[in-house]
């Protein structure tokens, strides 16, 4: 996955990283790795930090990707002191380069990850990766589903009191038989 991603940095490190004069042109390889491996290492922190929500919520497409999301704002400071550990950019220069790389990234390994057409990543991987093979015997995908379908009501990227709430009063479309019917597919 690694490599996968360091291609994906590498497609949109630009003007964020290629054309910005604050990082010199001898390090732009180094910026780009140390991107890579902030992202990897920010979401695998998100996760080791019991944000497998926030993860889940940002691949089922529930959560925007920008830099006010906080799952991307912890990515990005992750980012941002690789950036600064293994590149010797300043705090500004590495949040200027975070702030323009990181959301792109996310947003276009989210889209290849959802991509069927795509399999330079998939959900099962990613998440096996970044847990150390930890999720091996758990259907990442099936979960990933019940972000994205009529369990989560409210449409908030988790499954709550308030979704369960929108489904007695029948909110949020079908019936409980219906919901109830979800979990167990």
């Amino acid at each position: 996955m690694l490599d996968n991603l360091l291609n994906l940095v590498k497609q949109h490190a630009g003007s964020s990283i290629l054309g910005n004069d604050e990082v010199p042109n001898d390090r732009n390889d180094d910026a780009v790795a140390a991107a890579g491996q902030g992202i990897t290492g920010g979401l695998q922190q998100l996760l080791s930090q019991g944000g497998i929500k926030d993860v889940m919520s940002l691949f089922s497409g529930n959560q925007e990707i920008s830099s006010s999301n906080p799952a991307v704002q912890q990515v990005s400071g992750n980012v941002i002191q690789n950036l600064m550990d293994k590149v010797g950019l300043n705090q500004q220069q590495a949040s200027s380069v975070a702030g323009g790389l990181v959301p792109d990234v996310l947003k276009n390994l989210v889209h290849k990850t959802n991509d069927p057409n795509d399999s330079s990543f998939d959900i099962q991987g990613i998440f096996n990766s970044l847990s150390g093979g930890g999720t091996s015997g758990l259907n990442v995908q099936s979960l990933l589903n019940k972000f994205k379908g009529s369990l989560d009501r409210d449409g908030d990227g988790d499954v709550d009191l308030q979704d369960l709430t929108a489904a007695f009063s029948g909110k949020g479309g079908g019936s409980v038989i219906d919901t109830l019917k979800g979990l167990f597919k």
